[in-house]
């Protein structure tokens, strides 16, 4: 009796390691978007994340803009690697940021940080540069936590909230609201939260079921697209950055529900917030 128990529990585990078959999401809307990233062993999902959503936002308005996440490891050098979305956007508002072609990742620790950005014949410092992809204030950072008063700038006492950013506070349902008209609208969002959860699942490319507790912060994603399963089911198509080795060359599809419960914050224009 015990060697079939064993048995049989040894065929369970078999069956529970398969993998599952490749999900057919349907597009409903898909934004543009530059090459998926590989941030390798390092804690730069955030600035990955931020950067990707600049990307999409411009490219869906006709303007082609590919930017150097290097240039944002290398100004960090020495400094705090964890560190959230917000973040990226005092970075290159200080600091400025310059195009992937002028600083790419291949080759950041073996030039100098650049001092000018040639775009069209005119010559920009990368501060100029940056305001011209992303003016000051363009970003608001939302997020939806019970312990803080809605619809009111809260600072979220986090470890990588280490330079004391604001976030307005709303609750979760109109976050949710907000995240699903941005991207029908045709804006990017950055989106940052918890990846903590047997629901995720980078080799599958799925984020969906978990348990109803209180996000932490541990990943950053960029949104650029809300698609169907084939249950009819909405999801919202994330451009990841671990690379390309997954069912969907390195996007995901993160289910309405997991969005809505494991969001510490998202970012998005004020334009597409007001819409």
């Amino acid at each position: 009796m015990i060697k079939r128990l064993f048995y049989l529990l040894m065929v369970f585990a078999l069956v529970g390691c398969q993998k599952r078959p490749k999900v057919v999401f349907t597009d409903e809307v898909r934004l543009p978007m530059t090459p998926v990233k590989d941030q390798g062993h390092t804690d730069y999902c955030w600035a990955y994340a931020m950067l990707a959503t600049i990307e999409s936002e411009h490219i869906a308005r006709g303007d082609s803009v590919h930017l150097s996440t290097a240039y944002i490891e290398r100004v960090m050098k020495k400094r705090h690697l964890r560190a959230m979305g917000s973040t990226l956007l005092n970075i290159i508002g200080r600091q400025g940021i310059v195009p992937y072609d002028v600083y790419p990742d291949s080759t950041y620790h073996q030039l100098p940080l650049p001092k000018w950005v040639f775009m069209l014949g005119a010559r920009y410092t990368p501060q100029e540069f940056a305001h011209s992809v992303c003016a000051p204030d363009e970003y608001i950072a939302l997020t939806s936590n019970e312990d803080y008063p809605y619809n009111r700038y809260v600072v979220l006492d986090l470890p990588d909230n280490w330079e004391r950013n604001r976030f307005w506070n709303i609750p979760k349902d109109s976050l949710l609201a907000h995240v699903e008209r941005a991207i029908r609208n045709r804006h990017a969002v950055c989106w940052e939260g918890d990846i903590n959860e047997l629901g995720f699942s980078f080799a599958e490319g799925i984020a969906d079921s978990h348990f109803n507790t209180e996000p932490t912060d541990n990943h950053c994603m960029a949104i650029i697209g809300i698609a169907r399963d084939p249950h009819g089911r909405m999801f919202f198509t994330m451009k990841n950055s671990w690379g390309t080795n997954n069912p969907y060359d390195g996007l995901m599809y993160m289910s309405a529900p997991y969005l809505r419960d494991k969001t510490v914050a998202v970012y998005m224009t004020r334009e597409a917030y007001g819409q």
